[in-house]
């Protein structure tokens, strides 16, 4: 089951350590946010984040690289991207859209032997990219954003096989805190 269709009270350990862990990042910044835009539809974080106080909007299920333009006019904060980019074709376009406003966001990483996840029943489910840190980095830069701070998590599970083993040492999420950079 996707983490974004989890009920509060189902949340298991590994997906409240990297909730827990994306609401330090966000707490440690210097912008202190109340109204969020998250981008795409609303999931199991975004009603964490109301629970912990934030007003938060959704752009909804739009496909975002058909029409980044809606996530243009919105009067917020900050922007929250927590794991959507590597599902977009191209996030450049969308991030070129984003008000003026601080973002926060997260993508997985990329675990170099393996290929892009891909669930071929659900076409919102699916993995264009798997980004390393630098490529993240440059697709920012690109789009006009500068990067205030980073960290990389790794995502400890109880499942057995190689891949499971690697993600308790190998960063498995890179989180990224961004401001539009100055002309």
């Amino acid at each position: 089951m996707s983490s974004a269709n989890v009920a509060l009270d189902d949340i298991g350990p590994g997906l409240k350590l990297r909730f827990d862990r994306t609401l330090a990042f966000m707490r440690a910044s210097d912008v202190a946010p109340r109204k969020i835009l998250d981008l795409g539809p609303d999931n199991t974080f975004s009603q964490v984040l109301r629970q912990e106080g934030y007003e938060v909007i959704n752009t909804g299920l739009v496909d975002l690289d058909v029409h980044p333009e809606v996530v243009a006019d919105f009067d917020v904060d900050c922007v929250t991207s927590f794991e959507l980019f590597e599902h977009l074709v191209a996030p450049y376009n969308v991030l070129q859209h984003l008000p003026d406003v601080p973002m926060f966001a997260t993508v997985p990483l990329r675990l170099w032997f393996a290929t892009a996840y891909r669930n071929p029943s659900d076409e919102w489910d699916r993995h264009y990219h798997e980004f390393e840190s630098w490529q993240f980095d440059w697709l920012l830069d690109k789009a006009g954003w500068s990067i205030d701070r980073t960290e990389k998590w790794t995502s400890p599970t109880r499942i057995t096989g190689i891949r499971p083993l690697l993600r308790r040492f190998w960063p498995r999420y890179y989180a990224v805190e961004a401001h539009p950079a100055q002309p």
